[in-house]
């Protein structure tokens, strides 16, 4: 495997070593390489001194490991020390930063492995520096006990009812991790922000936003917002009960046709009236107007409702409207309010008249 060496007088050197290979001889190599002396050297690996006689494998060094190699006559400088503290931050940051700058493979190498850090070397925050270190270096310390234990569990007692349930424990666990990178990676989307849709429109003539939610069963107005509208006198008590869902709420009564405007389109709709539904949701455009009137959310503007089926805006509502018209009109209500009725109910004289007296 290769391991990189950085000295205290700013020298980069790589080395192709065994794992299984000792300190000591590591640092024979380093004598050839820097000329000082085997016994001034002293090898730094996550801020803890590496005695001569243990192997590198056995203090869990890899393949493209850091190694710090500091001598007696750099000890002797603490400005240039490269060493790590127990919390594995730098004890020098300036002077480890440098080191890390000065050697473009390593950077290079930092870029790929753990861009976060890269930039935190590059960067003139040595307290961001130096958290990121730390907190590097306390990964390396969970996941080194978690291998621990994991390893403490295969030889356990398998009579052991505590370790028996560790071990479950640990199966479950790993299960869960595993299904957590299998979403991640093959339904990202599952991990995204949902963007909730709310829609323009006109309740009997009053401009509101109404909250778009095909998962609520009925379309769903609060008292407030219905007073406001107009509509609490058109309220049919007989329709009280209680909405079960995410929590519940009192339900006063239903409007059971009032006109909405989307757009330059009218239809007829059919409100149910809670006393308090969520905060900013005082009308909740459900499920039962959205097919009655089949609609689907458009794609490329959350502020629309489009309609896929039959449009209640098209004035050619037959040859006879504009007798209907002046029928109504002579009646005493005003022309306007007279085409929006005929158009609300697809013509219907009798049904527009009852909602033009109902108002």
């Amino acid at each position: 495997m290769k391991i990189t060496v950085m000295t205290a007088d700013e020298q980069i050197i790589s080395l192709d070593v065994d794992p299984h290979e000792s300190v000591e001889n590591v640092k024979a190599l380093l004598e050839v390489e820097t000329s000082v002396p085997l016994q001034q050297q002293q090898l730094l690996y996550n801020g803890k001194e590496m005695k001569n006689i243990e192997k590198l494998s056995a203090l869990g060094v890899k393949d493209e490991d850091l190694v710090m190699m500091i001598s007696a006559a750099a000890s002797s400088a603490p400005t240039n020390n490269l060493s790590f503290n127990p919390d594995g931050s730098a004890v020098n940051p300036g002077a480890f930063q440098q080191h890390i700058r000065s050697d473009s493979n390593l950077m290079a190498q930092l870029f790929q492995n753990d861009p976060e850090l890269a930039q935190a070397v590059l960067g003139n925050d040595l307290n961001k520096l130096q958290d990121l270190l730390r907190e590097r270096h306390r990964q390396k310390s969970d996941l080194r006990r978690q291998q621990e234990e994991e390893l403490a569990l295969l030889y356990a007692d398998p009579f052991d009812v505590e370790a028996q349930k560790k071990i479950e424990a640990a199966i479950r666990q790993k299960g869960i991790d595993e299904n957590w990178a299998a979403a991640l990676e093959h339904n990202p989307e599952a991990f995204a922000r949902v963007v909730m849709l709310y829609v323009d429109m006109e309740v009997n003539g009053f401009p509101l936003k109404a909250f778009v939610d095909s998962g609520a069963q009925s379309t769903i107005i609060s008292k407030s917002c219905a007073e406001r509208c107009g509509l609490l006198r058109l309220m049919d008590q007989r329709y009280k009960g209680i909405a079960q869902g995410v929590g519940q709420s009192e339900i006063l009564g239903r409007v059971h046709v009032a006109p909405i405007k989307i757009g330059n389109i009218f239809y007829p709709c059919s409100f149910t009236v809670l006393d308090s539904p969520k905060p900013n949701m005082e009308f909740l455009f459900g499920l039962d107007m959205l097919r009655k009137h089949q609609m689907t959310s458009g794609t490329t503007d959350r502020s629309n409702i489009v309609p896929t089926g039959g449009s209640h805006g098209d004035t050619s509502l037959g040859p006879d409207f504009e007798v209907k018209v002046a029928k109504l009109v002579e009646l005493g209500f005003g022309r306007e309010a007279v085409i929006q009725s005929l158009k609300l109910f697809d013509g219907n004289e009798d049904q527009a008249v009852g909602f033009l007296f109902g108002g």
